[in-house]
């Protein structure tokens, strides 16, 4: 999408104007290298994207999409340690590459300086601003420990899955688009249902996301398929996998589960087996596509003309019906 390509790069100028200079240089390089490492940026062009939906002034919301920015990076920092991942986005974790004690230093000075960013929008939008971010940031922090939570937990229900991924990933990209539209003028319906067309979005994002690391041409998305297999991840098509096995009375699957295998491309292989034989990758897509009408449904309740709902609609390809 083009207008993304316009708007990261916005971004990234502004980012780029805003790096980190400051004393000490062990608390604060640590977050130069871990902005540097970027990814897509979609959380704070979200932000401007929201914005440019009912006006196009930038510098009024670039503070927003930074505070955005570095919420996200804090909280990756700090669930890369939780998770003890020696990588992220193909480079060496903060964790790894600087410590444990300064990675902990470093994504807390990252949430002060998002709220310092927030500081920095106009006055009249501050406190709506304020109330947003604070809640999705305690939101995120309650997914973190749901997630947290299932890699001992003995089963996951699929609502408790759906509530994990809303909390963990899908408030982050509404808060931004909301709050991107609220400073562009929008008013409180248009706000709340773009909140929750990307909340729904969101949602269906992740599922992709699993359908993907099962099923994903390994050239596209540049890994081998099964990670989460291997791991024993309660995805959503392993939770629905589970349930459709209890139901037929069949323990085969959660005997894979429990099994070692020197060969870990042989338990991804048995695993998808069974996911053939129950349907859950079909199961699981129409579940998907079940979030994106929802999401859609709340995009049909803005105002906005429909120019403007056509970059939303096609924003639900770029993110959720892609290939990698």
């Amino acid at each position: 999408m083009q207008i993304l390509e316009d708007l990261r790069k916005v971004f990234n100028d502004f980012l780029e104007s805003k790096k980190f200079t400051q004393s000490p240089s062990q608390l604060y390089e640590p977050n130069n290298y871990f902005l540097s490492i970027g990814g897509k940026r979609m959380r704070p062009v979200l932000v401007l994207l929201g914005n440019h939906l009912y006006n196009k002034k930038y510098p009024d919301v670039l503070p927003a999409a930074l505070a955005i920015e570095y919420f996200h990076n804090f909280s990756l920092i700090h669930d890369d340690m939780m998770d003890q991942a020696p990588l992220r986005r193909g480079h060496t974790t903060v964790h790894e590459k600087y410590g444990p004690n300064t990675a902990i230093l470093s994504g807390d000075a990252l949430l002060v300086y998002a709220y310092k960013s927030i500081a920095d929008i106009p006055e009249r939008f501050l406190k709506d601003v304020l109330d947003i971010f604070t809640n999705t940031a305690v939101e995120v922090c309650e997914g973190q420990q749901y997630d947290m939570n299932f890699e001992t937990q003995s089963a996951v229900s699929e609502s408790e899955y759906i509530e994990m991924i809303r909390l963990k990933t899908s408030v982050v990209l509404a808060a931004g688009l909301k709050i991107g539209a609220l400073i562009g003028g929008a008013d409180q319906q248009d706000t709340d249902s773009l909140y929750h067309y990307a909340i729904n979005l969101g949602i269906a994002f992740q599922i992709q996301d699993d359908i993907l690391d099962c099923y994903g041409d390994v050239g596209l998305v540049g890994k081998q398929p099964g990670g989460d297999i291997i791991q024993n991840k309660k995805t959503i098509l392993l939770i629905r996998a589970l349930a459709k096995a209890k139901s037929e009375k069949d323990s085969s699957l959660e005997q894979i589960l429990c099994k070692s295998y020197p060969d870990k491309k042989e338990k991804v292989i048995q695993v998808l087996a069974l996911y053939e034989k129950y349907q859950i990758r079909e199961s699981v897509e129409n579940l998907k596509e079940d979030y994106i009408q929802k999401a859609l449904s709340y995009l049909e309740n803005t105002s906005l003309h429909a120019d403007k709902k056509e970059i939303l609609l096609q924003l639900v390809e770029y993110l959720v019906r892609r290939k990698y």
